[in-house]
C-alpha cells in the first residue's frame, strides 16, 4: 500500500499536481545548494585540473553554483504552482470559518436574552459575504483565491492593499447588515450620512493610499529610482517588511495605526447594529497622518544604482599596476544588490558591461554566503576580448537597471 502510494505521488509530482511532493522537491535543492555553497567556499570539490589556475577554478565555482541556483528556482516555481491550491482552500476555510464563529459566538450570548432579528441580519451579512468572497476566489484559484487582489506586480502581499481590502470588507458587511435589518422591518435602522462619515472618510483614505502607493511605485520603477524584483511567492510578512524581509517602519506603523481603528468600528458595530460604526473624527485623523507617513516612506526609499569609482584588484604579494586585460577590477559603489535580489539566482543575473562585453559576475561563496557580489562591491575580471584604450564600464542590476558609465583606461 505504502509503495502504490509513493508511486501515485511521484506521478503527481511529475504532473505538477502533488503539492507534498513540490514543497519536498524546493527543499531538497535548496539543501543540496546550500551544501555545494559551502563545500565549495571550503575549497572542496574543484576539478584537480582546474585547481592550478584561480581564474579558471572561480570561473568554474561561480558557473556550478548558477546552475544550482537555477534549479532552486525552478523548483520553487513548481513549489508555487502548488501552493496557490493551498491558499486557495485556506482562504476559503477562513472566510466560512468566520461564518461559523460569528454563528457559535451568537449562540452562546444568546442564551441568557433569545435569538433576535439583528442576530439573523448579522448571520445573513457573513453568509453573503463569504459568498461573495468564495464566487471571487473561484475566479483567481490559480493566483492564491482570495488573495489575488492584494498582491502587487512583484508577486508580494501589499500592504496599502490588504488595508483597504479590510476597511472595504468592514463597511460592506455594515451596509448589507443594515440593509437585512431594514428587509426584515426594523424601525430605527440609521444610514446617515452624519454617523457614517467617519467610516466613509477612513475606506476613502485607505482606498486612495492603496492607488497613490501603487502609482508612486510605478513612477519610480519607470523612472529607474527604485528597483523591484519579482518575489519567488507571496509571505504574510510582506504586510510589515520590506523586499529583503526587514522590518519597514512606515508599512509597521501603518498596519498597527488602521487595525487598532478598525477593531474600533468593528466594537462600535457590534455595540450599536442598527446604525453604522460612528468613528471620532481624531481616529480619522490618525488614520490620515498614518497614511501619509507611509507615502512619504514610499516615495523616498530605493535609490538609483551607482558606480563611484573602479580601480584594479590587487592581491597580497601583486606590485602596483595599471589596469590590463586579464586583471580583476573591482567596482565601488551602491545598488548593485536591490533589495529582493539577494537570493542567489537573482545575483546571477547581475552583469557588468565593459565597453562592448557583458561580463556575468562571478560567485564568490564563504561560509553561509557569498563575499562577491555584493550592493557595494563587485570584482569582475576584464575578459580578453576588450581592447586596450579607454573603456566605459557600466553595472546592469537584477532588476534590469542600468548605473552610470565610468571610463577606465586599459593598457596592453
Amino acid at each position: 500500500m505504502a509503495v502504490q502510494e509513493a508511486r501515485q505521488c511521484g506521478a503527481d509530482a511529475e504532473g505538477g499536481g502533488c503539492p507534498h511532493c513540490g514543497r519536498s522537491g524546493h527543499r531538497r535543492a535548496v539543501a543540496a545548494f546550500l551544501a555545494r555553497r559551502d563545500e565549495l567556499a571550503a575549497g572542496h570539490g574543484v576539478p584537480a585540473a582546474l585547481a592550478h589556475s584561480p581564474v579558471a577554478s572561480r570561473q568554474w565555482v561561480s558557473d556550478e553554483l548558477a546552475q544550482s541556483a537555477r534549479t532552486v528556482a525552478a523548483r520553487g516555481l513548481e513549489a508555487g504552482a502548488a501552493r496557490s491550491g493551498r491558499v486557495y482552500r485556506g482562504t476559503l476555510a477562513a472566510a466560512w470559518g468566520g461564518v461559523l464563529a460569528l454563528l457559535l459566538g451568537q449562540a452562546l450570548t444568546a442564551l441568557g436574552t433569545g435569538w433576535t432579528g439583528t442576530r439573523t441580519a448579522a448571520l445573513g451579512a457573513a453568509v453573503l459575504l463569504a459568498a461573495a468572497l468564495t464566487a471571487a476566489a473561484r475566479l483567481h484559484r490559480d493566483r492564491g483565491g482570495v488573495l489575488a487582489p492584494l498582491l502587487g506586480e512583484d508577486n508580494r502581499i501589499s500592504t496599502t492593499r490588504t488595508v483597504a481590502a479590510c476597511w472595504l470588507l468592514l463597511s460592506v458587511f455594515a451596509v448589507l447588515h443594515l440593509s437585512l435589518l431594514l428587509a426584515g422591518g426594523a424601525p430605527s435602522v440609521d444610514l446617515g450620512l452624519r454617523r457614517g462619515a467617519g467610516l466613509l472618510a477612513v475606506l476613502v483614505l485607505a482606498g486612495w493610499s492603496a492607488v497613490t502607493a501603487r502609482l508612486i511605485v510605478a513612477l519610480r520603477v519607470a523612472a529607474r529610482r527604485l528597483q523591484k524584483v519579482r518575489a519567488d511567492r507571496p509571505r504574510p510578512a510582506d504586510l510589515l517588511c520590506d523586499d529583503d524581509g526587514r522590518a519597514d517602519l512606515a508599512d509597521v506603523q501603518y498596519v498597527l495605526v488602521s487595525a487598532a481603528v478598525l477593531v474600533v468600528a468593528a466594537v462600535w458595530l457590534c455595540r450599536a447594529p442598527d446604525r453604522l460604526p460612528e468613528l471620532p473624527w481624531a481616529l480619522v485623523l490618525l488614520v490620515a497622518v498614518s497614511a501619509t507617513c507611509l507615502l512619504a516612506g514610499k516615495s523616498v526609499q530605493g535609490g538609483r544604482p551607482k558606480i563611484f569609482s573602479i580601480v584594479r584588484a590587487r592581491e597580497a604579494g601583486d606590485l602596483d599596476a595599471p589596469i590590463r586585460t586579464g586583471d580583476d577590477i573591482e567596482i565601488r559603489g551602491s545598488g548593485f544588490v536591490p533589495t529582493g535580489a539577494a537570493a542567489p539566482e537573482p545575483l546571477t543575473r547581475l552583469v557588468v558591461r565593459i565597453g562592448p562585453v557583458h561580463a556575468h559576475v562571478p560567485l564568490v561563496p564563504v561560509p553561509g554566503g557569498f563575499a562577491n557580489p555584493t550592493d557595494t562591491t563587485l570584482t569582475v575580471p576584464l575578459p580578453a576580448d576588450v581592447e586596450p584604450g579607454r573603456v566605459e564600464v557600466s553595472v546592469v542590476t537584477a532588476a534590469g537597471v542600468e548605473t552610470n558609465r565610468v571610463t577606465i583606461d586599459v593598457l596592453d
